[in-house]
C-alpha cells in the first residue's frame, strides 16, 4: 500500500492513545481554577520530531482546557453569537497553564502504517484535557462534602451546573458556598 499505506479508506484502523492525570485547586468564594499539575502520556506511533510532537501535544491539551474550563459561547434569541469578544468569551491564557507539565511520548510504539511509523500529535490530545475538567469536578464534590452539601441532583437543578464548560461563575455556583457557610 505504499509509505502509510491507506489507513484513512479503514477509519477503524488508526487510533490514537494517551493517558492523563490532572489534579486542580478551586477557590470557593470566586470559583477560580488551579490546575496544579498535569501528566501526560500519548502515543504518536515513532515521532518524527519528539519537540514538535510534544509542543502539539501541550498546545492541543490547553485548547481543550479551554473548551472544558473557560470558552463559553453565548448566543441572542435570534441565535447570532453574543460572546464575540474577550469581554464575554474568555479563552485560554498563560495562567491556565499547568503549574506542572509533564508531557511524555510512549516509547516503542511504530506505527507501520503511518507515514514514517508516525501518528498525528496536534488535536487528538485535546481529549485529553477531560480530566482537567474531571479534577476540577471532584474538587467542587469535595468541596460540597466538606460543608455537608449533598451531591448535584435533577430535582434540584444542580445538574446544569455540571455542563462544559465549567466556568468561575459555574465553579462558584456548584460549591454552595455562601457567606454565612464560609
Amino acid at each position: 500500500e505504499g509509505v502509510g499505506g491507506q489507513w484513512w479508506k479503514y477509519p477503524s484502523s488508526y487510533f490514537n492513545f494517551g493517558a492523563c492525570c490532572v489534579e486542580a485547586e478551586i477557590d470557593v468564594l470566586t470559583g477560580e481554577v488551579e490546575l496544579r499539575r498535569a501528566d501526560l502520556v500519548y502515543d504518536c506511533g515513532q515521532s518524527l520530531n519528539p519537540a514538535v510532537d510534544i509542543g502539539q501535544i501541550e498546545g492541543g491539551f490547553i485548547m481543550g482546557v479551554g473548551y472544558f474550563l473557560r470558552e463559553e459561547v453565548l448566543t441572542g434569541l435570534g441565535g447570532e453569537t453574543i460572546s464575540n469578544g474577550t469581554w464575554e468569551y474568555k479563552p485560554p491564557c498563560s495562567l491556565d497553564i499547568p503549574i506542572s507539565f509533564n508531557v511524555e511520548l510512549l516509547k516503542d510504539c511504530p506505527f507501520p502504517k503511518g507515514i514514517l511509523r508516525s501518528k498525528a500529535s496536534g488535536e487528538p490530545p485535546m481529549i485529553l484535557s477531560r480530566a482537567a475538567y474531571g479534577a476540577v469536578k471532584a474538587a467542587i464534590e469535595a468541596a460540597r462534602k466538606e460543608r455537608g452539601v449533598s451531591a448535584p441532583d435533577e430535582s434540584t437543578g444542580d445538574v446544569l451546573l455540571w455542563h462544559s464548560p465549567l466556568t468561575v461563575d459555574r465553579v462558584q455556583q456548584a460549591c454552595h458556598v455562601t457567606v454565612g457557610h464560609m
